[in-house]
């Protein structure tokens, strides 16, 4: 079963053939539940010209947010990008192309590329700038538009345990956008704060099965917060 072993030992290993102007789906909400390890590795390899679709592209100092900084990213699709300073300037400034889109949609997009369905009807964002050019049907009574899914050439994601063989568990709200992001990427590439053996994860428990993971890597995590709140005492 030796085939089955997803396991690699470096993360240059991890990202090995991320090229220049490739598209990359990248789990994560806000700084909860990211790859951070495997963004630190993109920035290291300073690949640029990549389009990244992610729910937003963290702050100016952690997440997506340290790729802007030399410019790597050219194309973001987001449905948030509110936290991140440097993201605002750089779009105000033409120097980074944006697809807003509705946070539904977008994890609709990845869930669907991932299954190999390369379009679907939604109400959302009908009437509306989302919705300028897009091909519109009408279903019992309700006008939808028809929006393209996502698939990239890599996907990075995060999860909390997983055997060698690619089976995933996420941890609570960490789960966000991890399960469909994987699912969209040619190969999939997921990080995990721990490791067990094979047969230790109840099936029942498996949120993700590892059919869908082509590289797996153990690493230590800083686990940001992005808006600290606290309440006096």
């Amino acid at each position: 079963m030796a085939g089955f072993n997803k396991i690699v030992n470096s993360y240059q290993e991890a990202l090995s053939g991320l090229e220049d102007g490739m598209t990359i789906v990248a789990g994560g909400f806000g700084l909860c539940g990211i790859p951070e390890n495997l963004i630190k590795e993109i920035k290291r390899k300073g690949t640029k010209g990549l389009t990244v679709a992610s729910n937003n592209c963290g702050t100016d100092e952690h997440g997506l947010g340290i790729l802007l900084k030399d410019k790597q990213i050219k194309k973001m699709i987001a449905s948030y990008v509110g936290e991140n300073a440097l993201f605002e300037a750089q779009l105000m400034k033409g120097e980074l192309e944006v697809d807003l889109t509705p946070q539904g949609t977008l994890a609709e997009k990845m869930r669907a590329g991932g299954a190999g369905i390369p379009a679907f009807y939604t109400a959302t964002g009908y009437g509306t700038l989302v919705g300028e050019g897009k091909e519109v049907r009408e279903f019992n009574g309700r006008n939808y538009i028809l929006e393209e899914s996502i698939r990239g050439d890599f996907s990075i994601a995060k999860a909390w345990k997983a055997d060698p063989y690619g089976n995933l568990v996420f941890r609570k709200t960490a789960r966000n956008f991890n399960p469909m992001a994987v699912t969209a990427g040619k190969i999939a590439v997921v990080e995990v704060e721990e490791l067990v053996g094979i047969g230790e994860l109840d099936p029942d428990e498996i949120h993700l099965p590892g059919i869908y993971v082509h590289r797996l890597i153990v690493g230590e995590f800083e686990k940001v917060i992005e808006q600290r709140t606290v309440r006096s005492a």
